[in-house]
């Protein structure tokens, strides 16, 4: 189970972009019906939201540790007006200098495409 949801997944640009729009609209739910997810009796509605958003995001891009301190933010009230979900999947999906490319990414720089020794 744990390598399951540990293991890299391929990041294609369908699962990024549904990811992001998963994010921000998670993160839009909770800033625009703030007085339903405020504190009460609909506040583990809030709570199952996080959970969902977690579960998804963790399905489509795979484990990130970004995700563990978006996931507790979430639960501090007021703190989870913030879009923590939307800048971990952003930390979460960046193309990194060291790790893998955007699989079916174009690439932007001109040195790239330089074949060595030219």
């Amino acid at each position: 189970m744990r390598d399951r949801l540990t293991r890299i997944r391929p990041m294609t640009r369908g699962r990024v972009v549904a990811a992001r729009l998963i994010a921000i609209a998670a993160d839009l739910l909770q800033v625009v019906v703030f007085p339903a997810f405020s504190e009460g009796g609909v506040s583990p509605f809030d709570a199952g939201l996080d959970v969902a958003v977690a579960a998804v995001l963790t399905g489509l891009v795979g484990w990130h540790w970004a995700f563990l301190p978006s996931f507790a933010a979430e639960m501090v009230p007021l703190v989870d007006l913030v879009p923590t979900w939307t800048a971990a999947v952003l930390i979460a999906t960046r193309p990194s200098r060291r790790g893998r490319p955007l699989e079916g990414a174009v690439s932007s720089s001109p040195l790239e495409s330089r074949k060595p020794g030219t």
